[in-house]
């Protein structure tokens, strides 16, 4: 049985909770649908009980990795913004999209068996990443060192672009030509 909805978890569970997440994006990223559960939890450094308590079925795992993926991407922003300036902060949250991409490609198999039971991981994450680059480009824009006239989607399209033709571990350098290319048209005409 999965843990009761919205009862805020301890933080030793919270612990055990994000080593799994973490565990189980490695290994369906690695293997696929193959990833079995105790090879996770052995990886995350819990027991299967625990696996099983937070993660009933193979789809929830999957599902919630997927999920946690997106968020962590997304909550990094505020960091960025506030450490780094914005145009840095834009380059490497790009950075991180890619990162993302990777596993989300190496996820895919799982991802599929999950919309295929019923499940939908992607639901709001669109919104939430756009959210997260309309945050960047306004302190960009806001700083003037990123053009006014883009748009979060438009943004969003040449991102996941990038990440179709080279989201691999072995296309890296290229993903990175292609990022500091895309910067650098953002940058455009700014003073």
């Amino acid at each position: 049985m999965g843990r009761e909805a919205g009862r805020p978890l301890r933080a030793d569970a919270q612990r055990n909770r994000d080593k799994i997440l973490a565990a189980a994006v490695r290994m369906f990223t690695e293997e696929g649908l193959d990833a079995h559960f105790e090879r996770i939890a052995r990886e995350a450094g819990v027991g299967t009980g625990t696996l099983y308590r937070n993660f009933p079925t193979r789809e929830a795992l999957i599902e919630a990795a997927y999920r946690n993926e997106v968020a962590r991407l997304c909550d990094a922003v505020p960091e960025l913004l506030a450490t780094l300036p914005p145009r840095e902060a834009l380059h490497a949250w790009m950075r991180r999209f890619v990162d993302y991409a990777t596993a989300k490609l190496g996820m895919a198999e799982a991802l599929r068996a999950v919309v295929a039971s019923g499940g939908d991981p992607y639901a709001d994450s669109r919104e939430m990443i756009q959210g997260a680059l309309s945050s960047l480009l306004e302190a960009g824009v806001t700083a003037g060192v990123i053009r006014s006239d883009l748009r979060p989607a438009d943004l969003f399209a040449a991102l996941a672009g990038i990440a179709l033709t080279s989201a691999r571990p072995e296309q890296r350098e290229q993903a990175e030509r292609l990022l500091d290319l895309l910067l650098d048209g953002l940058t455009h005409g700014t003073r």
